[in-house]
């Protein structure tokens, strides 16, 4: 009776254990390469879409200083029909402090299912502590640049009361040598000051550019209407094709979008006769432009075009049964002669 308890006890534990292992489920391997994986550990999670669908089966350093780490992924064989050859592998944590896993990104539906063994393309690690001590060294610079203007405003606040109080004439004071010594070596400061400040945003921007790829802060950034600014120029073309296009569809940026300078797509209606058309049609090539008009800041206007040219591409691909590799982008940026509707508008070319 004791022996047969403690066999079905026995029995229960190597049944969890393997459980929780996957040892009774079917899987796959996969690859993936990091510069560092700052924490992740062997037996880490795998998610897709946000579930456990494997393990980190292991982690291998590289053989030669210019490679990477390795990271070996197990998972469910039943993720094969997701994940994809242009899916992405992530090292994310819970929340800020917690565990590091493995995030995995669905594959696009006309892209191959990926074999046994595959290396997936990786993102790069937005860790918590290297964003803490960029935005310390921001703070410290900042509060060296108050410093000096308080310092600076200490000065000019004293000369002021001399004037007040009758102390010298003006033109005694601009003549005397200490004074001007004083004012140069103030103009020198604040000169520094704005260095210091223009440093500081641009440490902060870059610091931004990384937070949009980072799962804690992905909502802060949907308003834009695109995820990644870096994605943006992914599918541009350098150069039209010689001669005129087969066929040219023509909208205003208010027809397509929730704000003409923005890039949240609302026109599908009328995209959908566009993808209606170019299902039945053969092309050699699609290239969606987006213009700005000459109105607002020209980085700006650039910016924008090539976010509605994006969202325009990426939704014909998405939903329509098309070539996606012959579904390019160019970003016009700004064009003042030719302007229709309200001077943003987005042509689609049909070659």
């Amino acid at each position: 009776m004791f022996i047969s308890g403690a066999l079905a006890i026995l029995l229960a534990g190597v049944f969890v254990i393997g459980s929780q292992n996957r040892m009774f489920t079917r899987t796959y391997r996969l690859q993936a390469q990091f510069p560092t994986v700052s924490g992740l550990l062997a037996g880490a999670e795998v998610r897709l879409g946000g579930l456990r669908k494997g393990t980190v089966e292991e982690i291998r350093l590289p053989a030669d200083p210019r490679s990477q780490v390795l990271v070996t992924l197990s998972l469910d064989a039943a993720t094969a029909r997701l994940v994809k050859t242009d899916s992405v592998a992530a090292i994310e944590t819970e929340g800020l402090l917690g565990n590091k896993f493995i995030a995995l990104t669905f594959g696009s539906p006309g892209a191959p299912e990926v074999r046994d063994g595959a290396t997936l393309a990786s993102a790069p690690l937005l860790d918590v502590s290297d964003l803490i001590r960029k935005t310390n060294a921001i703070m410290d610079s900042t509060q060296s640049t108050m410093k000096h203007l308080e310092a600076s405003s200490a000065e000019l606040a004293t000369m002021t009361a001399r004037i007040n109080r009758g102390q010298g004439s003006v033109g005694a004071l601009l003549h005397e040598r200490t004074l001007y010594d004083s004012l140069s070596a103030t103009a020198a400061e604040a000169h520094e000051a704005m260095v210091h400040a223009r440093s500081g945003a641009a440490a902060f921007d870059d610091d931004m550019q990384a937070l949009k790829a980072n799962i804690l802060f992905r909502g802060f950034f949907k308003d834009r209407g695109y995820q990644d600014a870096s994605e943006l120029t992914k599918w541009e073309v350098a150069e039209l094709p010689a001669g005129p296009p087969a066929r040219t569809f023509t909208f205003t940026a208010q027809a397509l979008f929730a704000k003409p300078d923005a890039a949240q797509l609302k026109g599908r209606k009328a995209l959908n006769e566009v993808g209606a058309y170019l299902e039945k049609t053969p092309f050699t090539l699609v290239v969606v432009r987006a213009f700005s008009g000459g109105k607002g800041d020209t980085d700006a206007n650039k910016l924008i075009t090539q976010g509605q040219a994006m969202v325009v591409r990426s939704y014909l691909a998405e939903r329509f049964d098309l070539d996606d590799a012959k579904l390019r982008t160019k970003a016009m940026g700004e064009v003042t002669t030719g302007e229709p509707g309200q001077g943003r508008w987005v042509e689609i070319l049909v070659f």
